[in-house]
C-alpha cells in the first residue's frame, strides 16, 4: 500500500499561484502514474490532472488546461501540481492519488485510483 502526503495548499488571491506537492512512499514510485483530484464544498470529487508513469503523457480537466501543470520527480518520489492564474472556482480540497496498476500511459478515471492522500485545502479569494 502506498502512502501519499500532500502539502502546499493555502490561501491565495485570484490570479495568484500555488504549487502542491505529494510525497509517495511504500512502493516503487516510478512504475505508476499519479493523479490530482479536487472536491469543492457541496460538490462531487472531480479529476484535475494525471501524469503517466514515464512522465511523457499528461492529461488535464478542461477547466484547468493551460493554467495547471502536473509534473513528477522520480528521484524524490514526488508529484507536483503547479497552479497559475487561480480563480475562486478553484477553491477545493486537493487530493493526490495513485493507481493500482503499474505502467499506464492512458488517461485514468477515478475508479483506477486505489490510494489517496489526506488532501490539502486551496482557497482562492476574489
Amino acid at each position: 500500500q502506498v502512502q501519499l502526503v500532500e502539502s502546499g495548499g493555502g490561501l491565495v488571491q485570484a490570479g495568484g499561484s500555488l504549487r502542491l506537492s505529494c510525497a509517495a512512499s511504500g512502493r516503487t514510485f516510478n512504475r505508476y502514474a499519479m493523479g490530482w483530484f479536487r472536491q469543492a464544498p457541496g460538490k462531487e470529487r472531480e479529476f484535475v490532472a494525471v501524469i503517466s508513469w514515464s512522465g511523457v503523457y499528461t492529461y488535464y480537466a478542461d477547466s484547468v488546461k493551460g493554467r495547471f501543470t502536473i509534473s513528477r520527480d522520480n528521484a524524490k518520489n514526488t508529484v507536483y501540481l503547479q497552479m497559475n492564474s487561480l480563480k475562486p472556482e478553484d477553491t477545493a480540497v486537493y487530493y493526490c492519488a495513485a493507481p493500482d496498476i503499474a505502467y499506464t500511459n492512458r488517461q485514468l478515471s477515478e475508479a483506477d485510483f486505489g490510494s489517496w492522500g489526506q488532501g490539502t485545502q486551496v482557497t482562492v479569494s476574489s
